[in-house]
Order: structure tokens, then sequence, then C-alpha cells
């Protein structure tokens, strides 16, 4: 899609992808809230990048780099835009922004039931590795 644009989320962009999120994403995590975008944000403002095209939201990721790993989460095309090249126009930029904090790796994370996500990922070079598992212990009620 050539008339998209990829940018950083800011603070006022928060309830969109909210909203982005119910509709277009899988599932859904502890942090889709309010505060948890906040912190994000705050923390690392080029981490949530979102994917515009005529000034409407069409797609997100958070690409976030901790110094040690790079990490991919909520990977989300508007079921409208599907099938356009938006997932890998957003992987794309994740990986150029892992490359210039010399990262080495992406791990991406991807609901084991979403199928059409695992096409997505492995369409752009990504591979699944069966010998890991996520362990998790929520820290609030």
């Amino acid at each position: 899609m050539s008339d998209l644009h990829i940018r950083h989320a800011d603070l006022s962009d928060i309830d969109a992808v909210l909203d982005f999120w119910r509709e277009a994403a899988e599932g859904t995590s502890i942090s889709d809230d309010h505060d948890g975008v906040t912190r994000l944000i705050g923390r690392d403002p080029e981490a949530l990048l979102l994917a515009e095209h005529d000034g409407r939201l069409v797609g997100t990721v958070i690409a976030g780099f901790d110094g040690w790993r790079c990490s991919a989460y909520r990977l989300a095309v508007h079921p409208d835009f599907r099938r356009k090249g938006i997932a890998t126009a957003l992987t794309q930029a994740a990986e150029q922004r892992f490359l210039a904090l010399g990262g080495r790796r992406v791990d991406a994370m991807v609901l084991q039931a979403n199928e059409r996500a695992h096409r997505t990922w492995g369409t752009n070079g990504y591979r699944r590795e069966d010998h890991w598992r996520r362990w998790v212990k929520p820290l609030t009620d």
C-alpha cells in the first residue's frame, strides 16, 4: 500500500489504539488499558508503531527492546485492510528499529490458535520455536 504512513504513537493516540485493538487484534492482554499503554509510551516513546491510511488507523505493532531482546507484540491490521501489505510494512519498520538499536533477533508473541497470524509471520521470514514456552505470573489480580 503506497499511501501508508507509519509513525510512533503518542499519548493522544491511546484511546484510538485501545478501540482499534478491540476491533482488529486477537485476544487481550492484561496491559490493554489506558494505564498500560501510557506506561509503554512513557518508557519507550518509539515502541508503539501505528500504520495510517488517509489519517485512519489501520495497523499496529509494539516493537519493544530492553537492551537484550527485541520483542514484537500486538501486530494487528484492521479487517478491512488485510492482505494489502500493512503487516509486512509494520514488521519491516519494527525490524529497522531493532537493527538501529543493535538488536540481533526478534521474538514475536503470537497466539497459538491464531492461524492467520502464523501465516503472516511465516511469510515475513519468522519461524515458530517449539522448544520454548512462555511462563507467566500476573502481579495484580
